[in-house]
């Protein structure tokens, strides 16, 4: 384990997120107590033996009760020893993260490390802070070196402990009972593969729940180790997948290891719906990001599309500020690189609202200029006559043309540091460097909202294209912190899922790790049901194949499970692969779907959906999610998300229709109630429209 590629922000929170050691130490008090019990047991169950076989146990058969009996009070004991050696293990690794958590820097005291950084960055125009950002850095450093050692120290104690544990000796050879319904050896409840299962259809070890397919799982349908959640990992099973397990989560739909959250696609996230690695925040694409809807690596703050970003909204790399389409920009509203201050159309601009590069001074529309509403290049001076450089300007410091408000060297806008193009009227815009934005710091086109760098977005801080919610990384999505595509809930990492915190695709449920699956915690595949780790089921806790019913860890010999999925008769064609009822086609879960389709539907789950790869209800056209959408016939996709969208491709939200055009497969949709192309917002009748009534 390399922890010195995660800052202290990360592994400080770590650290004191959680219930701490105490766990851990109540843990080792319950094998304590059970050491001591096991022994006085066996005590007991031993002079019992060799009082009856003084008195009263005569002859062979007694002398073999004696034997079995003299066995099972030495495997009494043998456990015993074995129970107090874990409870000594476990006061072990208690007491390596006590001391790791004193020597790990509080997240407090980074939080103020970086809080005191961004004051002194802001405040040093003359370069006058330049000593004390270097002793902050040089600090931030010092916190980063010691976590990493507190961590390293961590994890090579907690080791060692674990290592000195010796393998369990369930039981002598003189004892082992067979049982037909619990396959393995000392389960607690019928119907496991495997050993020290307290649940029900498991295939593996000490899992404490059902239908789990690993060793040590507390939950449900988790495909891999030390799960504590439901529906964690992609068993492969139903669609023929790479397995991926997932081990050492807290919580549930999660494909990776390490996270703690729901439906990510990675691990070591602290949040949930992310896809990549070591994010704290939730509905990140990338890896190591502090925040919320990014695509990219390394942003502190919401909504970018780009990496090392300082702020939300922005388009590109290493932006401190709001709504920045370039790089290196330390402002806001900004189209061009390497400025400092806001709503700049240019590069290498100091100062606000200038159309052009290298300006000292405000609304000049022009290059190097230094100076007042400027028009030309390389001049010095104060337009008095006129301080708005553009044309058609109602305001002050304006360099573009048309505009209402300040330092907006865009065209169209109505607000303050602008260098986009505005919609006009009934809308307003603040730093926003994108187009046809509606709203505040938006670097993307045709948004309805704050910080999106995407495009056609209704809502805040969306990376992604044409979504209808909060801090979506993904495309097409109604919702909040989705990073797949297309859906239609929360927190979903996969793609085309109705529900919340999936990790796989096509899903009408929540907590699935699995693809295409009509029900909730599944991490097996196209089933219809609740907590299958294996594949094509219909019914719940399955770790088999192909079952119809519960509790299952055995595959079944037949091609489809549930009902009327495999013959011609009043509902059409069957098919194969399927779980549910009344389902056509080939690898489909839930109920009827592919109705009326010739050849039926692939990989759809949900109620009457009739189209491929779909997911909810009643909806027509291929990659839709929600409820009630209609896209294209055909094979054409819809990818649709929402509620009662209809005629076009790419839309999510509430009752909008688009104009489809066959050989033209983009509509771009979000909001409500709109009509029309290229639109988000509200009731807009237009194309290319942002915002209300057009």
């Amino acid at each position: 384990m390399n922890f010195s590629v995660m800052p202290p922000e990360i592994n400080s929170v770590l650290m004191f997120a959680g219930a701490g050691s105490e766990p851990m130490l109540l843990a080792a008090r319950g094998w304590s107590e059970l050491s001591a019990e096991l022994q006085s047991a066996a005590a007991g169950f031993a002079s019992l033996t060799s009082g009856l076989t003084g008195q009263f146990w005569q002859g062979a058969a007694a002398q073999a009760m004696t034997g079995v009996a003299q066995a099972y009070a030495a495997h009494l004991s043998a456990t015993a020893a074995q129970a107090g050696q874990v409870s000594a293990q476990a006061n072990g690794v208690a007491a390596v993260f006590d001391a790791a958590r004193a020597a790990i820097v509080h997240p407090l005291q980074v939080a103020a490390n970086r809080t005191q950084l961004v004051s002194l960055v802001v405040s040093n125009l003359f370069g006058q802070n330049a000593p004390a950002i270097a002793a902050v850095e040089a600090n931030y450093e010092e916190m980063w070196a010691q976590d990493v050692s507190a961590m390293s120290g961590y994890y090579t104690g907690a080791s060692a402990a674990v290592a000195q544990l010796t393998p369990w000796e369930l039981t002598s050879e003189g004892i082992v009972i067979p049982l037909p319904d619990h396959i393995g050896v000392l389960n607690f409840t019928p119907g496991n593969i495997g050993s020290l299962n307290l649940g029900i259809g498991n295939v593996g070890d000490l899992n404490l729940g059902s239908g789990n397919t690993g060793a040590g799982n507390l939950g449900l349908g988790n495909f891999g180790e030390l799960n504590l959640g439901s529906g964690n990992g992609n068993s492969g099973n139903g669609d023929s997948t790479t397995p991926l397990s997932a081990s050492f989560n807290l919580g549930s739909g999660n494909l990776g290891d390490a996270n703690l959250g729901s439906g990510n696609l990675g691990m070591l996230n602290l949040g949930s719906g992310n896809k990549g690695d070591t994010n704290f925040g939730f509905g990140n694409i990338g890896d190591l990001n502090l925040g919320s809807g990014n695509i990219g690596s390394h942003n502190f703050g919401s909504g970018n599309s780009g990496s090392a970003n300082l702020g939300s909204g922005n388009t590109g790399n290493s932006n401190f500020g709001l709504g920045n389409t370039g790089s290196t920009n330390l402002g806001s509203g900004n189209t061009g690189s390497a400025n400092f201050g806001s709503g700049n159309l240019g590069d290498a601009n100091v100062g606000w609202g200038n159309l052009g590069s290298h300006n000292l001074g405000f609304g000049n529309n022009g290059s190097n200029n230094i100076g007042i509403g400027l028009t030309g290049d390389n001049q010095i001076g104060i337009n008095f006559a006129a301080l708005n450089s553009g044309h058609g300007n109602i305001g002050l410091f304006n360099s573009g043309n048309d505009n209402v408000g300040f330092f907006n060297s865009g065209d169209k806008n109505i607000g303050i540091a602008n260098s986009g193009l505005g919609v006009g009227p009934l809308s307003t815009e603040f730093f926003t460097s994108g187009e046809f934005n509606s709203g505040v710091g938006s670097s993307g086109t045709l948004n309805t909202g704050w910080g999106n760098s995407g495009s056609t977005n209704t809502g805040y801080f969306n990376a992604g294209h044409t979504n209808t919610g909060l801090f979506n990384s993904g495309d097409t999505s109604t919702g909040l912190f989705n990073s797949g595509d297309t859906n239609t809930g929360l927190f979903n990492s996969g793609d085309t899922n109705t529900g919340f915190f999936n990790a796989g695709t096509a899903n009408f449920g929540s907590f699935n790790g699995g693809s295409t699956n009509t029900g909730d915690w599944n991490s097996g595949s196209i089933n219809t049901g609740y907590a299958n780790s294996g594949g094509t089921n219909t019914g719940i806790l399955n770790a088999g194949n192909l079952n119809t019913g519960a509790f299952s860890p055995f595959d079944q010999p037949v091609v489809n499970s549930g009902f009327s999925n495999d013959f011609d008769g009043p509902f059409g064609k069957g098919g194969v692969n399927q779980s549910g009822a009344f389902n056509q086609g080939v690898g489909n879960s839930g109920f009827d779907s592919g109705d009326n389709i010739k050849g039926g539907t692939v990989s759809s789950s949900g109620f009457e959906n009739h189209g491929n790869f779909g997911s909810g209800f009643l909806n027509a056209g291929s990659f839709s999610s929600g409820f009630r959408n209609t896209g294209p016939e055909g094979i054409n996709p819809g990818f649709m998300s929402g509620f009662v969208n209809s005629s076009g491709t790419f839309i999510s939200g509430f009752f909008n229709a688009g104009t489809f055009t066959p050989g033209l497969l983009e509509t771009f949709n979000s909001g409500f109630g709109n009509l029309g192309n290229q639109v988000s917002g509200l009731f807009n009748a237009q194309n290319v429209k942002s915002g209300p009534i057009h």
